[in-house]
């Protein structure tokens, strides 16, 4: 396994530079999602190719680094991705993704932005929510 230090240095240059930050003008799905404790806020927008595999990512928000990062380096990771391969993801490829361990307040920040990218892709390909996300078009973690 990398160093600890190795990840931090990632998590913290994700933040200052978030990849596929913005708007995406086109999209074929969006949603947006808040964790009021900490007030991170993400909003996602796709665009997906005819065989429904993500061709574009494009996020907005505010909040702490680890929900921003993790938006950000999962947006990276999941272009060029088929829709139902990302509704498959948990909260072992994001923790993987961060490579560092989180308190539990702090899982609820970095799977914000995977729990909106579902919800998104749900909207308007139809791929299966995780349990307890069945009729959202919003995320929001209490």
């Amino acid at each position: 396994m990398m160093d600890e230090n190795f990840y931090r240095e990632q998590i913290l240059d994700h933040y200052k530079s978030p990849r596929n930050r913005g708007e995406l003008d086109p999209h074929d799905a969006t949603a947006e999602g808040q964790n009021p404790l900490c007030g991170d806020e993400i909003t996602v927008d796709l665009r997906l190719t005819d065989d429904e595999r993500i061709e574009a990512v494009r996020f907005r928000g505010q909040g702490c680094a680890i929900s921003q990062a993790a938006m950000s380096m999962l947006s990276e990771e999941i272009e060029g991705k088929p829709a139902v391969e990302v509704a498959a993801l948990g909260r072992e490829d994001v923790v993987e993704l961060l490579g560092i361990q989180l308190s539990p307040v702090r899982l609820k920040c970095a799977l914000l932005g995977l729990g909106v990218v579902k919800v998104a892709l749900n909207s308007s390909v139809g791929t299966p929510l995780p349990e307890g996300f069945e009729g959202l078009d919003e995320v929001t973690w209490t």
